[in-house]
């Protein structure tokens, strides 16, 4: 306990017991992640407009994750999304959606947080924000 003690203290575990050490696919959230959510990226990465009933769907399922493992479930559903299509991190000149460009359907699957209006936490200051780095940047993605 003498070990975690100044890292529970950082992130704020004594006032909420919520933080990054929260995030496990499978308790966090469920597994697979955010499946409401995958019509809403197929739609705006084509540029076809989103439906009230599949925004508030996704967003409704962003909403019940800890704001510190929002990020985490969309890195989730994009690396389940990409197994399910046979693609290995890293492979090019597969695609998920027809149409749409793998580096697109990152930085689409980045904004959520910021479409459905819910804050995320980026670093353990509990600085918030509303687009995810990590799930931009993550290659196999």
């Amino acid at each position: 306990m003498l070990v975690a003690t100044p890292i529970a203290a950082e992130y704020g575990a004594w006032i909420d017991n919520s933080g990054p050490w929260m995030c496990y696919p499978g308790q966090a959230y469920p597994v697979p992640a955010l499946p409401g959510c995958r019509p809403l990226l197929k739609l705006q990465c084509n540029g076809s407009e989103v439906p009230e009933a599949v925004l508030r769907d996704c967003c409704q399922q962003l909403a019940d994750i800890s704001e510190w493992c929002r990020c985490g479930a969309l890195y989730s559903m994009l690396d389940n999304m990409y197994k399910e299509h046979g693609v290995q991190e890293g492979q090019a000149g597969t695609e998920v959606f027809p149409r749409c460009r793998r580096e697109v359907v990152k930085l689409t699957a980045a904004g959520v947080p910021a479409v459905c209006k819910l804050p995320i936490v980026i670093d353990a200051s509990g600085d918030g924000a509303y687009v995810c780095k990590g799930v931009a940047t993550y290659p196999g993605a």
